[in-house]
């Protein structure tokens, strides 16, 4: 996932779950999207098996000439694209309100750990399953669900902050709940932005910006809010936002599916097929291509040793030594700079996309290294600036060479257990985190995440799958089919 300032995509964006609370997509975890362009997979990345159903794809495309996406800005792309801006916009906002609140109530590092790792611990348990059922019944109806649960359970935790009654457990089971929900609305971006766009990359890369700037904003206003008013403010807000975004899907209307790359589905609505078939066929998918879980193998190491205890740490450093709106600030200035990843991406269209990423990865370092050594405010954020770019744009590479590497009718599955290897041990990592402070101190943890930050892009360039994959035309997967293809939502 790439990430974001509190959340690294899988190994590749959009989406693991923010921190605490946040909707897990957005960000560094490879994330979003199908393609059906796997006919131009190498044999160096493939085995044989997965090269005969590539080939077949790629007929299907020839078959289906014409039946393209719509265009990226279309009526459906920019309600999607405004709630997924919207909810990064809120998930930005919890890291600062969830460190300052509970350490107003008389917690540590080791409480804001538990409490984003509840949210991690959850969805990523889970994520396979939501996988399995993104599959089998209707993604945009299972993503408005999830909103409306995590709206629910956002306002619940502005009321407990509001009134003062903070309980630790109280709030790491909230943080669970929010990880189940997210559970189920994963896996459902995957299959979403091939099916409003034809160019994958293209679309990619716009939304990375968008919820980077909502990050430049979100946190930056949730240390005035909790500086003028209190944690219980910024909870609120960020239930609101899941309103919007449920209000954005609910007005969504995705193109359907054509009939080759639709599962087959009963008249009760969901595929046939048993649901323990459904999950070892995706399982089956997942480990068939080497550059893909070669990376979540490597990204297990980047979860536990650098993105797990780089969030809270840092929050709680940033906010202990120079309060909740310096935290704003840097976190501001990590979005930022995947604003700038994201431009980027816009722009550079390698050959070898997954190198590419690598090589822009290492920009990694100078986020915990800044914060590490103890440098000033702005030598803080002018790191989180560079790491934010090179963050970005292995974010966009990773989710464009998903979709369009994998097969449409196994994608949901294959990103859901992309995300889950990718995140299974950020809560580990995140629970971690306080006791190696206390034991090392919080300093010293952080410096060495950033040299482990320099380790995982070396590992994934030694790895031939990875560094030699040759992308996938974007413009050439087709999501949508004709007239007569099969609707997923009405």
């Amino acid at each position: 996932m790439a990430g974001t300032s509190s959340q690294p995509s899988s190994p590749g964006e959009a989406a693991a779950p923010e921190p605490y609370g946040g909707a897990p997509g957005d960000g560094p975890t490879p994330r979003e999207g199908p393609a059906a362009g796997a006919g131009r997979r190498t044999a160096a990345a493939e085995p044989s098996g997965s090269r005969g159903r590539g080939a077949g794809l790629g007929q299907a495309r020839a078959d289906l000439a014409g039946a393209r996406p719509p265009s990226l800005w279309s009526r459906d792309f920019a309600l999607f694209f405004v709630a997924r801006a919207v909810a990064r916009l809120g998930d930005t906002m919890l890291p600062v309100a969830l460190a300052a609140g509970l350490l107003q109530h008389g917690y540590g590092a080791g409480a804001v750990g538990l409490a984003m790792a509840s949210t991690a611990a959850a969805f990523a348990g889970l994520v396979v399953f939501g996988g399995v059922i993104a599959d089998r019944f209707s993604t945009r109806k299972l993503m408005i669900g999830a909103d409306l649960v995590r709206l629910g359970t956002q306002a619940l935790a502005a009321v407990l902050f509001y009134s003062g009654h903070v309980v630790l457990w109280q709030i790491c089971a909230i943080g669970f709940a929010n990880g189940v929900a997210g559970a189920v609305f994963q896996p459902g971006v995957a299959s979403t932005v091939p099916r409003l766009a034809a160019d994958v990359q293209a679309a990619n890369g716009a939304i990375r910006i968008a919820e980077s700037s909502a990050q430049l904003a979100g946190p930056a206003v949730a240390g005035l809010l909790v500086g003028f008013a209190s944690p219980g403010g910024v909870f609120a807000a960020h239930a609101a936002t899941y309103a919007l975004s449920a209000l954005c899907l609910l007005l969504l209307r995705l193109p359907p599916l054509s009939p080759g790359n639709s599962p087959a589905v009963h008249a009760s609505g969901h595929t046939s097929g048993t649901f323990k078939a459904d999950l070892v066929e995706g399982w089956r998918e997942f480990r068939s291509r080497t550059w893909l879980w070669g990376v979540i193998a490597v990204w297990c190491l980047y979860m536990i040793a650098v993105w797990g205890p780089t969030v809270p740490l840092v929050a709680t450093e940033v906010v202990q030594q120079h309060g909740p709106r310096a935290y704003g600030l840097v976190n501001s200035a990590l979005g930022a700079g995947t604003v700038v990843g994201g431009f980027l991406a816009l722009r550079l269209r390698p050959r070898r996309m997954l190198r590419a990423g690598a090589l822009a990865l290492f920009a990694f370092v100078w986020f915990p290294a800044t914060v590490g050594a103890g440098l000033g405010v702005w030598a803080m954020a002018a790191g989180a600036v560079v790491a934010g770019a090179g963050q970005a744009f292995w974010g966009v590479m990773w989710a464009t060479t998903v979709q369009t590497q994998v097969p449409s009718d196994v994608l949901n599955r294959i990103h859901a257990y992309d995300v889950a290897g990718s995140l299974a041990m950020m809560p580990v990592g995140q629970a971690l985190a306080g006791p190696s402070a206390t034991l090392l101190g919080a300093g010293h943890v952080l410096l060495v995440s950033a040299a482990i930050s320099l380790v995982v892009p070396a590992a994934l360039l030694a790895v031939p799958a990875i560094r030699g994959l040759v992308r996938a035309d974007p413009t050439s997967t087709l999501r949508s089919g004709p007239r007569g293809g099969l609707p997923e939502e009405a």
